[in-house]
């Protein structure tokens, strides 16, 4: 991140710090880039709900539904342009033939920024398309798990293939300062797809409150996004796109906090678990998404096995309703309690995936 070091000049000593010069430096840097995000995505916030209003793009709460979320009916969506577009301006900026940005981009890894933000984009696309189907057929009937479930692989898969190399036979799924696991190609690449289309789903699922997808969300980014920086080859510019995401993410709870003016709808929801699997997978670090996401991995978790319960034992229910953050509604939660005890049980999970890497 040369081109902010000259930007503002840094005052500090020799300290190191994940691979810069000082801690002063690195939050110099990574203030500027929350900053970014943050100001485009609020902006861009602020533009799309009117807009969304005029053309009738709103929620309609399912049927089965706790009833509370029936009064979050006629609730814009799609307010997950608010991530793609609160990443998209460091991204133009770096293309500026000249400009300090640029020039502090090596060509490989500067490819990579543009393929992760291409993922985000793409998967972002398909979210987008969910969302259209379910207001224009009513009844939240958009795209079948499957076919989302296929088009986000498909993505993956482009996006796995862009930025390996087959003919390096191994791939890195977890480093730290001791120990690091390499797998053979083809099973980093069938991993990785799993690892992409897992928390894009994962997300995706945990999105059904106000705020709750968003500020999950945040404790593993900034994870992912300092271990990122640390690399100096191409995880460390997937670390500058996730900065960007932390400062869309916290712009966009303007709008998302409780109560909502703004969901994020499946255009959200993919979006972030593209950036942060993505990100991870740049980093090397795919299987600390595990760890560092496992908020999401119980959401997950708790809608398969009530479903094989439900199958298994022909009505009968482990949870009183899946997702989890259902459960403790019905279990009566206010939703607001809800939602910040997944936020801190997530930066929890994040503090242990980030100690055990450091």
């Amino acid at each position: 991140m040369t081109w902010l070091r000259d930007i503002i000049p840094p005052q500090m000593g020799e300290m190191k710090f994940m691979g810069h010069a000082s801690l002063a430096m690195l939050a110099r840097e990574a203030a500027i880039l929350i900053a970014l995000g943050f100001l485009t995505a609020a902006i861009v916030g602020a533009i799309l709900i009117p807009l969304l209003k005029r053309f009738n793009i709103v929620q309609y709460a399912y049927e089965d539904a706790p009833k509370t979320h029936q009064i979050k009916t006629g609730t814009p969506t799609m307010g997950g342009f608010c991530f793609v577009l609160g990443i998209l301006p460091l991204v133009l900026i770096s293309m500026i033939p000249g400009s300090p940005a640029a020039a502090s981009f090596g060509a490989v890894p500067w490819s990579n920024v543009l393929k992760l933000f291409a993922l985000v984009a793409g998967c972002a696309a398909v979210g987008a398309l969910d969302d259209l189907m379910a207001i224009r057929f009513g009844k939240n009937r958009g795209l079948r798990a499957r076919t989302k479930f296929l088009f986000s692989a498909l993505i993956a898969i482009m996006f796995l293939r862009s930025i390996s190399d087959s003919s390096g036979l191994v791939g890195l799924v977890f480093g730290s300062q001791h120990h690091s696991l390499l797998l053979p190609y083809w099973l980093w690449l069938v991993l990785g797809v799993f690892a992409i289309a897992g928390t894009i789903n994962a997300v995706n699922l945990t999105d059904g409150l106000d705020g709750l997808a968003t500020g999950t969300v945040l404790s593993p980014l900034i994870v992912i996004g300092l271990i990122a920086l640390q690399n100096e080859s191409a995880g460390e510019f997937g670390g500058l796109l996730a900065l960007s995401g932390i400062g869309a993410c916290l712009a966009f709870l303007l709008y998302n906090h409780h109560p909502a003016k703004l969901f994020m709808g499946d255009t959200g929801s993919l979006a972030l678990g593209a950036l942060l699997s993505g990100t991870a997978i740049l980093s090397g670090e795919m299987f600390l998404l595990i760890i560092i996401g496992g908020v999401f991995v119980a959401e997950a978790l708790s809608v398969m096995l009530q479903v094989a319960y439900f199958k298994l034992t022909h009505g009968k229910r482990i949870f009183k309703m899946s997702p989890l953050h259902h459960h403790f509604e019905l279990s009566g939660w206010p939703e607001t309690k809800v939602t910040t005890r997944f936020w801190i049980a997530s930066a929890i999970c994040s503090a242990v995936g980030l100690a055990i890497v450091r």
